[in-house]
């Protein structure tokens, strides 16, 4: 019986919906009030009892070890001024008996290929992958949480996913399924990106994996696909032949923080949870939209 214990982060992408905002910044450290979406990744992962978080890295990224190594001048200030709070805040970024290792990868060939640059240090072992992208509010279970409870029990690889519009089928992996029941179901069929008159669904797989070590094998194989990118889509379809793979309806309300739109919506939503500031942020919104005029 095996457990995930380690989760794969690829944030070597260019970010380019985000530019000029991510010249220099990386797209996962674009914050959602006060914590950047990768800090939200990684809670995701700690909080399903991951242990060990392994960040893809490329270019421009040297703010993410950053954000989650000490910063021994800002401790030393903040506990200086009093200020313990915003110390605890800080030194928790990353809990203790939690391991932060990163590659980097030398160029952005896909997201097949950010996840075979882990295999030297997942080994033989199950693994998550999470996608920061992804912003997945639950308001129980955390997304990864139910999907580590669920590979618990069938040991096998499972996609985190969700129904998307007919018309969108073209931005995700869409999967046929057996279902099982009404969150979960066997798939039979995984296609990258399916023009939506030849989709074979509209369950899109949405940033979230528990994959076994056997994709590796695939992942060093299969050619380039779409985009003349190392697909993973395409090596899960070659798992398919050997193994079986589920697919998992989270629980919780995902925000592709990937789009623009997507990333308003996680600010302006999570503004509204925020202890701090929730009641008077809601109260300004309020205010304004009371007298919004919107264009023709």
């Amino acid at each position: 019986m095996y457990k995930v214990t380690k989760a794969v982060f690829p944030v070597g992408g260019m970010g380019t919906r985000f530019l000029p905002a991510t010249k220099a910044m990386p797209k996962e450290m674009l914050p959602v009030v006060d914590k950047p979406l990768i800090q939200y990744a990684v809670e995701e992962a700690v909080a399903a009892g991951i242990t060990d978080l392994i960040f893809i890295t490329g270019r421009n990224k040297r703010a993410i070890p950053d954000h989650f190594d000490k910063a021994y001048e800002l401790e030393t200030e903040l506990e200086a001024r009093g200020k313990t709070a915003l110390l605890d805040l800080v030194r928790n970024i990353v809990p203790a008996g939690v391991n932060c290792i990163y590659i980097r990868q030398s160029e952005a060939l896909g997201l097949g290929h950010a996840v075979l640059c882990a295999k030297p240090v997942v080994n033989n072992e199950p693994f998550a992958v999470i996608l920061a992208d992804d912003l997945i509010d639950s308001q129980d279970k955390p997304a990864m949480q139910q999907m580590t409870e669920l590979f618990n029990y069938y040991q096998c690889s499972i996609l985190g996913v969700q129904q998307v519009a007919r018309e969108e089928t073209g931005s995700y992996g869409i999967v046929a399924t057996q279902q099982m029941n009404d969150k979960l179901g066997k798939v039979d069929r995984i296609v990258e990106k399916p023009a939506p008159a030849v989709a074979p669904s509209t369950l899109g797989v949405v940033g979230r994996y528990i994959l076994t070590p056997r994709i590796f094998s695939h992942l060093e194989n299969i050619p380039f696909g779409a985009g003349g990118e190392l697909q993973l889509t395409d090596g899960i379809a070659r798992l398919l032949d050997e193994q079986q793979v589920l697919a998992y309806s989270f629980d919780g309300i995902r925000y592709d923080c990937g789009s623009k739109l997507g990333y308003l919506k996680a600010t302006v939503e999570h503004a509204l949870q925020h202890k701090e500031v929730g009641r008077e942020f809601r109260e300004y919104l309020d205010k304004y939209c009371q007298g919004l005029v919107l264009p023709e």
